[in-house]
């Protein structure tokens, strides 16, 4: 294992320009496939993947828990660009205020007329489904306070390949995150967190899911998701946000005649995707081969990883909970991400907030994750060239534009961006929009 470490930091944090293309071709047993077909990657066969997938792209309805407040009706609405499990023009609104000693709060939302207040998140879900016909009176739409001064929008990540990403050891983004570090001196130095994986009392794990790194398990990212974005609780998210307009009882997200839950398929279906692929005939223009060599000159790369390896099939995770099978064990793939928290002058203010992602057990965690107000995980650039609008809160429309807003951490690579000619510009540009 430490080998392996040393050879992929080596080979991934590189300073000095490489090539672009993998070491391996597309037909490497070790090489992670990548597609946008719809395909299972071999964790299961194809019958049960397109199951899966039914369940993942299913429209919620009352009857099946949705709400009482929400954000979407399926999983597909907010991840399906080009196909289900893709990215997404969708964006959730997070809010809080920092209190009169400079400490981060979470948001407090009064609804229904201000008889209830909705406490220990940050998310403000954008659906009810209240007022209805059964409640007529009851007013359950979530606005912002005056008092939430910091704001923000998030995108819709995307999830495919995401099972690649589970499967990768902690030690690896330990390793990145100190070499960093230690190479720039002290001026990139990426944090890799701990936190719970929620299918495993006690245990936990790095972060590598979410703007916030705030789960390590695509099932507990499953139940997380479950509950405060389509308001349906579930085994691992057992609690509603709110109990009024709710008819119906907890949790709502049962396992069925297959002894498995939605949550159960939507992890399993998001395990079995396929990596986003380049633009083949995009990559092999003279103009995206010269701009991937700047990506890695300017310094791009240190924290855009190309080149990432999942553990030993058989390995079991997430507290043995999952063992990673054939299909994901000992392959590379190509994020271009360490996963890592960064501060790179775009962060939101918002803290991980415990209670939401993790559950009321978990309270006395908050103050651990007070690093993570200025810090995002940098984003996977793997099917960047598929998303019109960049960076965590979509604000950025073109790569010029997204390159031109790293302050902080990525000052440096900012830089020399800048210092290039305007034919090496849009030679790296070439390289992005191949990703």
């Amino acid at each position: 294992m430490k080998r392996m470490v040393v050879i992929l930091v080596l080979g991934t944090l590189a300073w000095a320009a490489m090539q672009s293309a993998p070491s391996s071709s597309p037909t490497s047993p070790n090489e992670a496939p990548a597609e946008f077909d719809g395909q299972t990657n071999g964790i299961v066969d194809q019958a049960t993947h397109e199951a899966d997938q039914a369940k993942f792209d299913e429209v919620e309805d009352i009857p099946d828990g949705l709400g009482p407040i929400y954000n979407a009706q399926s999983c597909r609405e907010c991840h399906q660009n080009p196909v289900s499990g893709g990215l997404s023009q969708i964006t959730e609104l997070r809010v809080g205020h920092r209190n009169s000693a400079g400490k981060f709060v979470n948001s407090s939302v009064p609804i229904a007329d201000g008889t209830a207040v909705i406490t220990g998140r940050t998310l403000i879900n954008d659906r009810a489904i209240c007022p209805n016909a059964s409640f007529p009176n009851i007013q359950l739409q979530e606005r912002v306070p005056d008092r939430e001064k910091i704001r923000t929008l998030r995108t819709s990540l995307n999830l495919l390949g995401d099972g690649f990403i589970e499967a990768v050891p902690d030690e690896t983004f330990k390793n990145l995150a100190a070499d960093q570090c230690r190479k720039s001196h002290g001026k990139i130095c990426g944090k890799a967190i701990s936190v719970p994986v929620l299918e495993a009392s006690g245990t936990y794990r790095i972060g590598r899911f979410g703007w916030k790194d705030q789960h390590a398990s695509l099932l507990s990212f499953a139940g997380d998701a479950y509950l405060n974005e389509m308001g349906i609780t579930n085994r691992l998210m057992p609690t509603e946000v709110t109990t009024l307009c709710d008819t119906v009882p907890d949790p709502e997200n049962t396992p069925e005649a297959d002894g498995l839950a939605d949550i159960d398929h939507f992890a399993r279906f998001m395990r079995a995707t396929k990596a986003p692929p380049r633009d083949a005939q995009l990559a092999d223009t003279a103009n995206a081969k010269k701009g991937s060599v700047l990506f890695n000159k300017i310094g791009c790369a240190v924290c855009h990883v190309r080149t990432l390896e999942t553990a030993p099939a058989g390995t079991p995770i997430n507290g043995g909970t999952f063992t990673v099978p054939d299909a994901l064990g000992g392959k590379q793939f190509h994020p271009f991400s360490d996963f890592l928290l960064h501060d790179v002058g775009t962060g939101d203010g918002i803290v991980i907030p415990v209670e939401e992602h993790f559950g009321r057990a978990y309270r006395e965690m908050q103050s651990t994750f007070n690093i993570t107000a200025n810090r995002m995980r940098t984003p996977p650039l793997w099917g960047a060239r598929t998303r019109s609008r960049l960076m965590h809160d979509g604000q950025s429309l073109t790569f010029e534009d997204a390159i031109l807003r790293h302050r902080g951490e990525a000052e440096g690579a900012r830089k020399k961006f800048g210092h290039l000619s305007e034919a090496e510009k849009k030679q790296l540009i070439t390289f992005l929009k191949s990703l």
